[in-house]
């Protein structure tokens, strides 16, 4: 299936969504980006679709919008948009599944290794990834607490964000704005400085 060439909003069939787990998505990425978001890996409605965080009701681009990432609420179908505003996502993992339970260690290990090197290949002043499990595996760091991290990938600062998927009931569209939001304050100081 070709990837959508509309920014209009559309809901995959139930046999897209079967054969999305063979799809992939583009990385939204380009050298020296404000912050690369980077998600666990796609999940079978934005396969489906060619977007990302595109299924109804994921709580990614309210809560970009409510942090001050965007200037208005956008949707998965406009995600290469974030290229305009210096943003970008990725994936720890490139495979396409239902859920990201699915993945193994390995997987995310392995997966780690490529962000690596995306990471020092693109140089993002920020890196944010969205999903504790996934981060402290992918990066043998098993006690890592989210927001800043202590390590740099090259000069890139790393920040570790909740995933805002509407299954991660930990935490609520508040909570989520005022972490993302510490992200886009650190972003903005550090191209201030």
């Amino acid at each position: 299936m070709p990837r959508s060439t509309t920014n209009a909003p559309w809901r995959p069939t139930t046999a897209q969504l079967a054969r999305a787990t063979t799809r992939r998505l583009r990385d939204i990425i380009a050298p020296k980006l404000d912050v690369l978001f980077c998600g666990i890996n796609p999940g079978l409605y934005s396969a489906a679709t060619g977007h990302h965080f595109a299924r109804p009701g994921n709580r990614f681009w309210p809560t970009l919008h409510a942090a001050g990432f965007t200037p208005r609420l956008f949707t998965g179908f406009e995600d290469r948009e974030l290229l305009s505003l210096n943003l970008g996502i990725t994936n720890v993992v490139a495979r396409t599944t239902a859920t990201a339970d699915e993945l193994s260690s390995e997987e995310l290990r392995k997966g780690g290794q490529i962000l690596r090197r995306k990471v020092l290949r693109y140089r993002p002043r920020f890196l944010a990834v969205v999903g504790f499990v996934a981060y402290r595996i992918a990066f043998d760091v098993p006690k890592a607490q989210g927001g800043r991290q202590p390590e740099l990938l090259g000069a890139t600062t790393v920040w570790l964000l909740p995933n805002p998927s509407g299954l991660n009931a930990h935490y609520q569209p508040a909570q989520l704005q005022e972490l993302f939001s510490e992200v886009r304050a650190a972003a903005t100081a550090s191209s201030d400085s």
